[in-house]
């Protein structure tokens, strides 16, 4: 009897753990289900928050980088305001007669070169007022000859270039731009585009039949205003055959051609956007015809002035950097208010390369 106790006790014991143990294996095995299950649907990703972070990267590498430097892969240079003709919108006024030394133009045209430019446009004021046209032939063919740039242009009047010049320089630039803004002489006498006894049309033309001759692109640029924008340039426009005919609306620019201590007063000559609009619409079957209206043309320009500073046209007047000669073009380019989205949808960037062009001379 003595030993009958302890063992009664003992399976008794031994039959609590048993109940005990199973217990708790049971709720292993229901955890064990359960982490199963949630491992799962988290794998699939089934359920769970989409991060916001990717997305959010998305949609700012739409956006300019603020950080990233501009690249000025296309600049107008405007290394004189000097000009023989007296256009009453013009928005480069001659409020300076200073020139940089031909190599300290050379040294920013490099500083240029090595901060990216592509193509470089010599404007002015007049670029061949300037010793005859040596001045702007010397950079034409330092830019294309020593830094190698794919493009190379000019945007004159027309009225003091000479076979000559052609001779010695042509090879060495891709596009000449003309203004001409009427094939009527007495339009062009209104507009201050008169030349005595020249005719600007007759020029115009003489001046086509040279860029042929020495394979240079022939370009038109048109300020539309209020003295032509009912004319009708179509059958002018292609027989003269340009490249592009670059047509503008006239623009006010503070300080330029408008206000207190302006040289020009343009109010004048400015027309409506639905004026420029029709315009644009006579003329649409001129497949050359490439439009500038004032919201495209105001930010979409890196102009660099007589003193090779950027100049900034975002408050509607022209507030100039410091010169890339002194703090260099990375610096100086950060106070340019360029509108790169908008240089490109104006078609800034296109076939600009003569090479390429593959024109029929």
């Amino acid at each position: 009897m003595g030993m009958l106790v302890p063992t009664a006790l003992a399976a008794r014991l031994l039959s609590l753990f048993q109940q005990q143990l199973g217990s708790l294996w049971s709720g292993l095995a229901l955890l064990f289900c359960w982490l199963r299950i949630v491992l799962g649907w988290l794998g699939s990703g089934r359920g769970q928050p989409q991060p916001q972070v990717p997305t959010e990267l998305e949609e700012t590498q739409e956006e300019p980088n603020s950080s990233r430097p501009t690249t000025p892969v296309s600049v107008n240079y405007h290394f004189t305001r000097q000009c023989n003709y007296k256009c009453g919108f013009c928005f480069h006024t001659a409020k300076t007669s200073f020139v940089l030394p031909l190599e300290e133009a050379k040294r920013g045209l490099l500083l240029l070169k090595q901060a990216g430019m592509e193509k470089i446009n010599f404007s002015g004021g007049e670029p061949f007022l300037q010793d005859r046209g040596e001045y702007v032939g010397k950079l034409v063919r330092f830019c294309k000859e020593e830094l190698a740039l794919p493009s190379v242009s000019i945007v004159s009047n027309g009225s003091l270039i000479r076979e000559r010049w052609f001779r010695d320089y042509g090879d060495f630039l891709d596009i000449l731009a003309i203004s001409c803004d009427s094939f009527n002489e007495d339009v062009n006498v209104l507009i201050g585009r008169g030349q005595g006894k020249k005719n600007h049309v007759e020029n115009l033309q003489k001046l086509r039949k040279w860029c042929r001759d020495y394979k240079v692109a022939f370009k038109i640029n048109s300020v539309i205003n209020r003295f032509n924008v009912d004319e009708d340039m179509i059958e002018h426009i292609k027989d003269l055959s340009p490249v592009r005919w670059k047509v503008f609306q006239c623009l006010l620019i503070e300080g330029e051609n408008s206000g207190e201590d302006a040289l020009r007063e343009a109010e004048r000559f400015l027309i409506s956007n639905e004026e420029f609009e029709a315009f644009l619409e006579r003329h649409k079957e001129v497949s050359c015809l490439v439009p500038e209206s004032n919201q495209k043309m105001k930010d979409s320009y890196l102009i660099l002035d007589e003193y090779m500073r950027f100049l900034n046209c975002t408050g509607g007047r022209k507030d100039p950097s410091r010169s890339i000669l002194d703090v260099g073009v990375e610096e100086a380019i950060k106070f340019s208010g360029f509108d790169e989205k908008m240089f490109l949808k104006r078609g800034g960037k296109y076939v600009w390369s003569k090479a390429d062009l593959k024109l029929d001379w």
